[in-house]
């Protein structure tokens, strides 16, 4: 119990310094928590969503989705005829039967032919209105649709787009163009999922989003009194024989919930990852902190052991404070989970997925997780100063307090440090000089870990070198000021580098990542340039196939010199070893599309691939299948007969745009593929006249003007779109990581603190002997600085490191640009110099109001 409270007394006495570490450990801890929260919260609300919209027993065509999307290669949704619904309804236990119809291949577009589709990537679906919606829709004014004219709207779409009830929409997709008047406006009973829902009723649906009448894409069945799902799927299946998909409530929530959950296991993993980037940093402002309080406690530790205190009890002392830091700061850190959780729930909201708090999930595994971690980590960090602290002898009672007993990295560290980076540096040039990207990743990784810890083992040797070379260059300007922050800086190599380390994670990571996505850019960019023949590219942003009365209107515009159709679609390959390969894709477009896409060949000529009955195949698939110029392989197409095609060419596996395709012509595939089954393009490739880039470029968005689903992109929109992307991407890991950056500012902080209170004798002598109030503060931001700026230096070498490696791994798979994105680099580096401007001010503030009589006085 003396342990304990004495524990107690020193957290309390140094409790501003605690709270800093406090809220590393609350930081770290939140990021977990509220990660658990939000993806449990995200698996009850959509547990309960599936559960509410699945009939008991659902019928499909045997081609749909267990998700329920419903589209194919042609465009509209597999169907099954109406018959259906009179053979399900004699099955036993069936208590009513409702066809439906529904597709999500659509665009809907207000009166200004602006979008309605959600802009977070959500779906948009038009379906018939029937009983099964009503269980989670209800009408909130108006009325359900009746009739062709009549169109009913989610209410959460009407609210962002600003319907009301008689504005027209339209509704685009293969079929047509069908437009219709708001009827109705309808609210969710459960979460919107952040899909754009629109109904008609039930005929409307068939010749709008199928073309025919007398089909569905689903049956939805209601089970009888006492009859359970499971048999009435096997009364139904019995009934209908094995032409059809038959599904339960439970498989069809069970196959929609897998299908998000692949996303939120993705989304809940990234974030852990950056969670533990955080703790990582943590864990060097725990140690700094209590280093620099044994340090400073080193009269007292040593009185207590003159006194009779043990070395065990010294060490159990300072571990009992790091157990009381690691329990207060992880339970503040469950409560911000909570609140952390609240808030990603909020943000959904925002990007039209409306989470209900309602639906709230703290699992008790969440608070356990997050207490264990945060203490655990808590503890550990404190050890090392533990051991020291117990290692103090009573004859340092006779010392100067602060006086730290190892002002010097010892030369096993540096040894250490040496062979760490050392093992990490040859990893990475093992990985850089790996074959196979699968080979390279795991030298890679082995290498980010070794240069990693070895460069944090290393950092205060480097800090006496790097330190001195920026006070030569930044601090000798201001003169003695100057010189005075450089010798702070350097005073205990150990502690700044263990500060400068946990700022160097973050940027490491940061650097790296930019090194990674400006390569891929600049290597896409490269490779649109060499590849790409034709002028623009017309496409669907959301999927969408592009109609033949589209293709039409772009082969209509009058500077277009040439248009190539590019198809998609899948077949059963059985290749010349005796394999056959199920669902295999294989792309059919026209002639001119070996010119349009300058795709490098390895064997044969891909012209001659567009020849009847011919095709081309990659060199890996060659290899793998013993497949030569004249090989030929037997396929059998979706929807299609069967037919044996040659081998006229074999592309490069290493290509970049189109990587792994397979050609044909789309001739072939008609020979083989009936006009109703043939798939939609997925891609147009247009060529302008000579000279008519520009006008052709205006010219094909008028003509496309009554089809917004398409988008029309030259080669410069496709290189700004692919950047774009790739920004949206880094600019959310930068946001990720930016807590990892929070700590390590925090970690600035408290050294800098520290570090005050430690020299609070030597100010009061240096404002005794004429150091302005201006010049000390000065001096401690000068310190921060150059601390700061030793971490962004060896965190953005290092990082750029890490990334030129990963680079030559992506070089393997094509991608062959290095670039090194120099305004980003310097700009964190720069931004770096302001981080410790900003870890100063506090501490420089209190120094400054420090009594001068008070400070010589201390002891």
């Amino acid at each position: 119990m003396t342990v304990v409270r004495t524990s107690m007394r020193n957290v309390l006495a140094h409790k501003g310094r605690m709270a800093l570490s406090a809220v590393a450990v609350l930081l770290s801890v939140a990021f977990v928590c509220g990660t658990l929260v939000f993806t449990d919260t995200m698996n009850t609300t959509f547990d309960k969503l599936f559960a509410a919209t699945s009939s008991d027993v659902t019928v499909s065509a045997k081609g749909a989705s267990d998700t329920g999307e419903t589209t194919s290669d042609t465009g509209k949704p597999p169907v099954i005829p109406a018959s259906v619904l009179e053979e399900v309804r004699g099955a036993d236990g069936v208590k009513s039967v409702e066809g439906t119809v529904f597709s999500t291949s659509v665009t809907v577009v207000d009166g200004d032919r602006d979008s309605l589709s959600p802009t977070s990537g959500g779906p948009t679906i038009v379906g018939s209105w029937n009983d099964n919606d009503a269980r989670t829709m209800e009408i909130t004014s108006g009325a359900a649709p009746e009739g062709p004219d009549q169109i009913m709207v989610d209410a959460d779409t009407a609210d962002k787009h600003g319907l009301k009830l008689g504005d027209e929409i339209g509704v685009i997709n293969v079929v047509g163009t069908h437009t219709a008047k708001i009827s109705g406006i309808a609210d969710f009973t459960v979460t919107n999922p952040g899909a754009a829902l629109f109904y008609v009723d039930t005929p409307t649906a068939q010749r709008t989003l199928v073309g025919e009448d007398g089909v569905y894409t689903n049956v939805n069945v209601t089970a009888a009194a006492g009859v359970s799902d499971a048999q009435l799927k096997k009364n139904v299946a019995d009934r209908l024989g094995g032409d059809y998909k038959v599904l339960t409530a439970e498989e069809t929530a069970e196959a929609n919930q897998e299908s998000v959950g692949e996303f939120m296991n993705v989304m809940k993993y990234a974030m852990l990852g950056f969670a533990g980037i955080a703790f990582l940093v943590g864990i060097f402002l725990i140690i700094n902190t209590f280093s620099m309080l044994v340090a400073q406690r080193t009269r007292e530790i040593g009185l207590m052991r003159a006194i009779g205190s043990s070395r065990k009890q010294v060490n159990r002392s300072v571990l009992v404070e790091a157990l009381l830091l690691g329990v207060f700061g992880s339970l503040l850190g469950v409560g911000a989970g909570v609140g952390l959780a609240v808030g990603l729930m909020k943000l959904m909201g925002l990007m039209d997925m409306e989470l209900s708090t309602d639906d709230l999930t703290v699992a008790w595994t969440t608070p356990a997780l997050g207490l264990l971690l945060g203490v655990v980590v808590t503890v550990l960090a404190a050890y090392l100063p533990a051991r020291r602290a117990g290692k103090i002898s009573p004859m340092a009672a006779l010392r100067d307090a602060g006086t730290p007993a190892d002002a010097r990295a010892g030369w096993i560290r540096a040894a250490a440090g040496l062979l760490l980076t050392g093992a990490g540096g040859s990893a990475l040039y093992l990985a850089g000089a790996a074959d196979k990207a699968a080979d390279g990743s795991l030298w890679l990784g082995l290498g980010v870990v070794l240069s990693l810890i070895g460069f944090v083992v290393i950092g205060p040797v480097l800090a006496s070198g790097v330190v001195r070379v920026l006070g030569a260059v930044l601090l000798r300007a201001f003169g003695p000021v100057g010189r005075m922050a450089e010798r702070n800086a350097l005073r205990n190599p150990r502690r700044t580098g263990a500060t400068g380390a946990a700022l160097m994670i973050g940027l490491a990571l940061v650097a790296c990542l930019s090194v990674v996505g400006s390569s891929m850019v600049a290597s896409a960019t490269d490779e649109l340039d060499k590849t790409v023949g034709a002028d623009f590219i017309v496409q669907s942003d959301s999927g969408q196939l592009i109609t033949p009365q589209a293709v039409e209107a772009v082969k209509a515009a009058p500077e277009a010199d040439r248009v190539t159709e590019y198809k998609w679609t899948e077949a059963d390959f059985t290749t010349p070893d005796g394999k056959t390969l199920k669902d295999t894709a294989i792309t059919a477009a026209d002639p001119t599309y070996a010119t349009d896409l300058r795709t490098e060949t390895v064997a044969g000529k891909l012209t001659d691939a567009y020849r009847p009955d011919s095709m081309s195949v990659h060199e890996d698939f060659a290899k793998d299948h013993g497949i030569g110029i004249g090989s030929k392989i037997e396929i059998a197409f979706e929807g299609g007969s069967t037919g044996a095609l040659t081998v006229r060419a074999i592309t490069s596996s290493e290509a970049v745009v189109d990587s792994g395709a397979m050609y044909t012509s789309i001739d072939t595939l008609a020979r083989y593929v009936p006009a109703d089954r043939m798939p939609l393009d997925s891609l147009l490739f247009v060529s302008a006249k000579d000279g008519q880039e520009e006008a052709a470029y205006t010219s094909l968005k008028n003509v496309l003007h009554d089809y917004p689903q398409y988008t029309v992109r030259d080669q410069t929109d496709y290189k700004e779109a692919l950047k774009d992307q790739i920004g949206q991407l880094l600019n959310m890991i930068y946001g990720l990581l930016a807590l990892a950056i929070v700590v390590a500012i925090l970690g600035v902080v408290n050294t800098l603190a520290l570090s005050v209170v430690e020299r609070t004798r030597e100010i009061g002598l240096m404002r005794a002997i004429g150091l302005s109030r201006r010049q000390l503060r000065r001096m401690i931001r000068m310190e921060s600085v150059v601390i700061a700026l030793f971490g962004a230096l060896l965190g953005l070498g290092l990082g750029m490191g890490w990334g030129a490696t990963a680079q030559q791994l992506l070089a393997l798979e094509g991608l062959k640009v290095l670039e090194i994105p120099w305004p980003t680099i310097i700009g964190v580096f720069i931004g770096s110099a302001f981080v410790g401007l900003f870890a100063a001010l506090v501490p420089a503030f209190r120094a400054g109001r420090m009594n001068v009589l008070n400070a010589i006085a201390t002891e």
